[in-house]
Protein backbone atom coordinates (compact mmCIF):
# COMPACT_ATOMS: atom_id res chain seq x y z
CA UNK A 1 0.00 0.00 0.00
CA UNK A 2 1.35 3.74 -1.16
CA UNK A 3 0.01 6.66 0.87
CA UNK A 4 1.30 10.05 -1.01
CA UNK A 5 2.62 12.48 1.11
CA UNK A 6 2.22 16.47 0.89
CA UNK A 7 5.79 16.34 -0.92
CA UNK A 8 4.94 13.91 -3.61
CA UNK A 9 1.43 16.00 -4.25
CA UNK A 10 3.64 18.83 -5.18
CA UNK A 11 5.92 16.78 -7.13
CA UNK A 12 3.78 14.92 -9.06
CA UNK A 13 1.84 18.16 -10.16
CA UNK A 14 4.87 19.97 -10.83
CA UNK A 15 5.89 16.41 -13.43
CA UNK A 16 2.49 16.86 -15.00
CA UNK A 17 2.73 20.81 -15.80
CA UNK A 18 6.22 20.53 -17.21
CA UNK A 19 5.24 17.42 -18.77
CA UNK A 20 1.84 19.58 -20.53
CA UNK A 21 4.85 22.13 -21.23
CA UNK A 22 7.08 19.96 -22.67
CA UNK A 23 3.96 19.20 -25.19
CA UNK A 24 3.00 22.55 -26.14
CA UNK A 25 6.57 23.97 -26.41
CA UNK A 26 8.26 21.12 -28.12
CA UNK A 27 11.16 22.36 -26.31
CA UNK A 28 13.88 19.48 -26.38
CA UNK A 29 15.34 20.74 -23.11
CA UNK A 30 11.73 20.70 -21.01
CA UNK A 31 11.64 16.71 -22.31
CA UNK A 32 14.55 16.15 -20.82
CA UNK A 33 13.28 17.84 -17.27
CA UNK A 34 9.75 16.12 -17.64
CA UNK A 35 11.93 12.83 -18.68
CA UNK A 36 14.30 13.32 -15.55
CA UNK A 37 11.01 13.98 -12.80
CA UNK A 38 9.64 10.93 -14.24
CA UNK A 39 12.90 8.93 -13.78
CA UNK A 40 13.49 10.24 -10.48
CA UNK A 41 9.81 9.35 -9.47
CA UNK A 42 10.95 5.57 -10.89
CA UNK A 43 13.95 5.22 -9.11
CA UNK A 44 12.51 6.12 -5.79
CA UNK A 45 9.86 3.64 -6.18
CA UNK A 46 12.25 1.01 -6.94
CA UNK A 47 14.41 1.81 -3.72
CA UNK A 48 11.50 2.26 -1.73
CA UNK A 49 9.77 -0.47 -2.75
CA UNK A 50 13.28 -2.66 -1.87
CA UNK A 51 13.64 -1.04 1.57
CA UNK A 52 10.39 -2.63 3.36
CA UNK A 53 10.96 -6.26 2.21
CA UNK A 54 13.30 -8.49 3.90
CA UNK A 55 12.37 -7.00 7.03
CA UNK A 56 11.22 -9.33 10.19
CA UNK A 57 9.39 -8.25 13.07
CA UNK A 58 8.80 -9.69 16.41
CA UNK A 59 7.15 -9.01 19.74
CA UNK A 60 8.30 -9.34 23.40
CA UNK A 61 6.66 -9.69 26.30
CA UNK A 62 7.33 -9.77 29.95
CA UNK A 63 6.08 -12.58 31.67
CA UNK A 64 3.49 -11.08 33.82
CA UNK A 65 1.28 -8.45 31.97
CA UNK A 66 -1.26 -7.19 33.33
CA UNK A 67 -4.66 -5.50 32.38
CA UNK A 68 -5.32 -1.57 32.99
CA UNK A 69 -1.34 -1.46 33.25
CA UNK A 70 1.18 0.31 31.04
CA UNK A 71 3.62 -2.83 29.54
CA UNK A 72 7.06 -2.05 28.05
CA UNK A 73 6.62 -4.55 24.84
CA UNK A 74 9.88 -4.85 23.20
CA UNK A 75 9.97 -4.64 19.07
CA UNK A 76 12.72 -6.49 17.27
CA UNK A 77 12.94 -5.34 14.10
CA UNK A 78 15.82 -7.86 11.58
CA UNK A 79 17.06 -6.87 8.43
CA UNK A 80 17.43 -10.29 6.45
CA UNK A 81 18.95 -8.92 3.40
CA UNK A 82 22.30 -10.05 2.79
CA UNK A 83 23.88 -6.39 1.40
CA UNK A 84 21.81 -3.85 1.72
CA UNK A 85 20.99 -1.97 4.98
CA UNK A 86 17.16 -0.43 5.75
CA UNK A 87 16.86 3.57 6.23
CA UNK A 88 13.90 5.70 7.84
CA UNK A 89 11.79 1.59 9.01
CA UNK A 90 8.90 2.94 11.18
CA UNK A 91 6.93 -0.11 12.64
CA UNK A 92 3.21 0.16 13.37
CA UNK A 93 1.78 -1.88 16.21
CA UNK A 94 -2.28 -0.90 16.15
CA UNK A 95 -2.01 2.71 16.31
CA UNK A 96 1.18 2.65 18.61
CA UNK A 97 4.51 3.65 16.21
CA UNK A 98 7.93 3.02 16.77
CA UNK A 99 10.79 4.51 14.71
CA UNK A 100 14.13 3.03 13.60
CA UNK A 101 16.49 4.91 11.45
CA UNK A 102 18.95 3.17 10.57
CA UNK A 103 19.47 -1.28 10.64
CA UNK A 104 22.56 -2.50 8.80
CA UNK A 105 22.27 -5.26 6.46
CA UNK A 106 21.85 -8.73 8.28
CA UNK A 107 21.46 -7.06 11.63
CA UNK A 108 18.87 -6.04 14.06
CA UNK A 109 17.73 -3.58 15.74
CA UNK A 110 15.46 -3.08 19.45
CA UNK A 111 13.32 -0.65 20.45
CA UNK A 112 10.42 -0.32 22.82
CA UNK A 113 7.25 0.67 23.15
CA UNK A 114 4.47 0.78 25.97
CA UNK A 115 0.92 -1.20 25.31
CA UNK A 116 -1.96 -1.78 27.16
CA UNK A 117 -4.75 -4.04 27.57
CA UNK A 118 -8.20 -2.99 29.49
CA UNK A 119 -9.27 -6.60 29.73
CA UNK A 120 -8.27 -9.86 31.43
CA UNK A 121 -7.80 -12.77 29.08
CA UNK A 122 -6.29 -14.51 26.02
CA UNK A 123 -5.21 -11.52 23.21
CA UNK A 124 -4.16 -12.27 19.71
CA UNK A 125 -2.27 -9.23 17.74
CA UNK A 126 -1.90 -9.39 14.28
CA UNK A 127 -1.96 -6.23 13.19
CA UNK A 128 1.35 -5.22 12.27
CA UNK A 129 3.02 -3.02 9.45
CA UNK A 130 6.05 -1.99 8.19
CA UNK A 131 6.19 1.78 6.94
CA UNK A 132 8.72 3.62 5.19
CA UNK A 133 8.87 7.30 3.65
CA UNK A 134 12.28 6.52 2.02
CA UNK A 135 14.31 7.91 -0.07
CA UNK A 136 12.57 11.14 -0.30
CA UNK A 137 9.28 11.34 1.34
CA UNK A 138 7.36 11.34 -1.53
CA UNK A 139 5.67 8.53 -0.68
CA UNK A 140 4.82 6.10 2.71
CA UNK A 141 4.63 2.73 1.48
CA UNK A 142 3.67 0.11 3.93
CA UNK A 143 3.90 -3.80 4.03
CA UNK A 144 1.63 -6.17 6.26
CA UNK A 145 3.78 -9.01 8.51
CA UNK A 146 1.30 -11.98 8.35
CA UNK A 147 2.36 -13.17 12.31
CA UNK A 148 0.30 -13.61 15.24
CA UNK A 149 1.14 -13.37 18.75
CA UNK A 150 -0.87 -14.77 21.38
CA UNK A 151 -0.57 -13.63 24.82
CA UNK A 152 -2.75 -14.26 28.20
CA UNK A 153 -3.12 -10.86 30.27
CA UNK A 154 -3.71 -11.28 33.76
CA UNK A 155 -5.91 -9.30 36.14
CA UNK A 156 -5.05 -6.23 37.54
CA UNK A 157 -3.55 -6.29 41.26
CA UNK A 158 -5.64 -4.36 43.48
CA UNK A 159 -5.43 -4.76 46.90
CA UNK A 160 -9.25 -5.48 49.04
CA UNK A 161 -10.72 -7.70 51.26
CA UNK A 162 -10.44 -11.44 49.83
CA UNK A 163 -11.54 -13.81 52.69
CA UNK A 164 -9.13 -16.16 52.15
CA UNK A 165 -9.13 -19.51 54.03
CA UNK A 166 -5.75 -20.69 55.06
CA UNK A 167 -5.01 -24.39 55.51
CA UNK A 168 -4.36 -26.08 58.71
CA UNK A 169 -0.49 -25.05 58.94
CA UNK A 170 -1.63 -21.44 58.90
CA UNK A 171 -4.28 -21.56 61.61
CA UNK A 172 -1.22 -22.57 64.02
CA UNK A 173 0.51 -20.50 66.08
CA UNK A 174 3.86 -19.93 65.83
CA UNK A 175 6.86 -20.88 63.41
CA UNK A 176 7.15 -25.23 62.35
CA UNK A 177 10.69 -26.39 62.58
CA UNK A 178 11.53 -28.81 59.40
CA UNK A 179 14.45 -31.35 59.10
CA UNK A 180 15.95 -29.27 56.35
CA UNK A 181 18.91 -27.91 57.46
CA UNK A 182 19.45 -24.27 57.97
CA UNK A 183 20.19 -21.32 60.28
CA UNK A 184 16.86 -20.68 61.69
CA UNK A 185 16.09 -23.13 64.76
CA UNK A 186 17.37 -26.31 66.70
CA UNK A 187 20.54 -28.17 66.44
CA UNK A 188 19.70 -31.04 64.14
CA UNK A 189 23.70 -32.04 64.54
CA UNK A 190 27.65 -31.81 64.99
CA UNK A 191 29.67 -31.68 61.74
CA UNK A 192 33.31 -31.21 60.44
CA UNK A 193 33.51 -27.20 59.86
CA UNK A 194 33.61 -25.93 56.46
CA UNK A 195 35.16 -22.95 55.29
CA UNK A 196 32.61 -20.37 54.97
CA UNK A 197 30.49 -21.43 57.80
CA UNK A 198 29.37 -18.56 60.16
CA UNK A 199 31.91 -18.47 63.56
CA UNK A 200 28.72 -18.09 65.27
CA UNK A 201 27.42 -21.54 64.42
CA UNK A 202 31.31 -23.32 65.73
CA UNK A 203 30.87 -25.79 68.35
CA UNK A 204 33.39 -25.07 70.76
CA UNK A 205 32.30 -27.89 73.25
CA UNK A 206 32.77 -30.10 70.60
CA UNK A 207 36.05 -28.59 69.27
CA UNK A 208 38.04 -28.34 72.25
CA UNK A 209 36.96 -32.43 72.87
CA UNK A 210 38.02 -33.84 69.27
CA UNK A 211 40.74 -31.06 68.47
CA UNK A 212 38.78 -30.36 65.28
CA UNK A 213 36.90 -27.42 64.59
CA UNK A 214 33.12 -27.91 64.58
CA UNK A 215 30.42 -26.61 63.46
CA UNK A 216 26.60 -27.17 64.32
CA UNK A 217 23.97 -28.29 61.75
CA UNK A 218 21.01 -26.03 62.74
CA UNK A 219 17.27 -27.11 60.90
CA UNK A 220 15.42 -24.62 59.54
CA UNK A 221 12.01 -22.45 59.90
CA UNK A 222 9.11 -23.80 57.78
CA UNK A 223 6.73 -21.70 55.58
CA UNK A 224 3.52 -21.19 56.75
CA UNK A 225 1.48 -21.60 53.96
CA UNK A 226 -1.83 -19.91 52.63
CA UNK A 227 -4.52 -21.61 50.08
CA UNK A 228 -6.74 -19.34 48.62
CA UNK A 229 -10.31 -20.70 48.48
CA UNK A 230 -11.35 -18.95 45.25
CA UNK A 231 -14.62 -20.90 44.67
CA UNK A 232 -15.42 -20.13 48.15
CA UNK A 233 -15.39 -16.37 47.53
CA UNK A 234 -18.34 -13.76 46.95
CA UNK A 235 -18.43 -13.17 43.32
CA UNK A 236 -20.64 -10.55 43.05
CA UNK A 237 -18.49 -7.81 41.92
CA UNK A 238 -16.11 -10.78 39.61
CA UNK A 239 -13.29 -8.78 38.07
CA UNK A 240 -12.65 -7.19 41.58
CA UNK A 241 -12.43 -9.98 43.32
CA UNK A 242 -9.76 -10.94 40.65
CA UNK A 243 -7.93 -8.23 41.11
CA UNK A 244 -7.58 -8.54 44.86
CA UNK A 245 -7.06 -12.63 44.74
CA UNK A 246 -4.05 -11.31 42.48
CA UNK A 247 -2.78 -8.93 44.33
CA UNK A 248 -2.52 -11.16 47.02
CA UNK A 249 -0.29 -14.18 44.75
CA UNK A 250 1.97 -11.65 44.22
CA UNK A 251 2.67 -10.09 47.43
CA UNK A 252 2.32 -13.99 49.05
CA UNK A 253 5.20 -14.66 46.28
CA UNK A 254 6.96 -11.75 47.24
CA UNK A 255 7.28 -13.10 50.73
CA UNK A 256 8.37 -16.22 49.54
CA UNK A 257 5.19 -17.41 51.35
CA UNK A 258 3.96 -20.59 49.59
CA UNK A 259 0.26 -20.41 48.45
CA UNK A 260 -2.23 -22.54 46.54
CA UNK A 261 -5.25 -22.13 45.12
CA UNK A 262 -8.74 -23.78 44.52
CA UNK A 263 -10.32 -22.56 41.32
CA UNK A 264 -12.93 -23.97 38.92
CA UNK A 265 -13.07 -27.24 41.06
CA UNK A 266 -9.21 -27.21 40.61
CA UNK A 267 -7.06 -27.18 43.58
CA UNK A 268 -3.43 -26.48 43.20
CA UNK A 269 -1.18 -26.92 45.89
CA UNK A 270 1.40 -24.32 48.07
CA UNK A 271 4.64 -23.57 46.14
CA UNK A 272 6.94 -20.74 46.00
CA UNK A 273 8.23 -21.31 42.49
CA UNK A 274 8.00 -18.73 39.64
CA UNK A 275 6.40 -21.12 37.18
CA UNK A 276 3.59 -22.15 39.96
CA UNK A 277 3.08 -18.21 40.01
CA UNK A 278 2.69 -17.92 36.86
CA UNK A 279 0.39 -20.59 36.73
CA UNK A 280 -2.07 -19.47 39.54
CA UNK A 281 -2.06 -15.61 37.53
CA UNK A 282 -3.42 -17.26 34.22
CA UNK A 283 -6.09 -19.49 36.02
CA UNK A 284 -7.13 -16.25 37.47
CA UNK A 285 -6.98 -14.49 33.88
CA UNK A 286 -8.75 -17.48 31.88
CA UNK A 287 -11.35 -17.43 35.07
CA UNK A 288 -15.13 -17.79 32.98
CA UNK A 289 -13.29 -18.86 29.72
CA UNK A 290 -13.45 -14.89 28.80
Amino acid sequence: MIKINKAGNIYILLTILIGFSAVNTGNNLVYIIASALLSYMLVSGIFGRKNIYGIDVALEFPEETFARTDTPVAVRVTNKRRFLPAFLIQILVGDLKVFFPYIKAKGEAVSHLNMRFDQRGCHEISEIRVSSVFPFNFFTRFRRIHKKFDLVIFPRPTKGQTGLEHNRQTKSKGDTVSNASGHDSDVLSIRDYVAGDPLKYISWKSTAKTGLLKTKELSSIELQSVMIDFDGMNKKNLEYTLSCVTYTVLKLQKSNVPVGLVIGGETLHPSTSAAHKLRLLKKLALYGDR
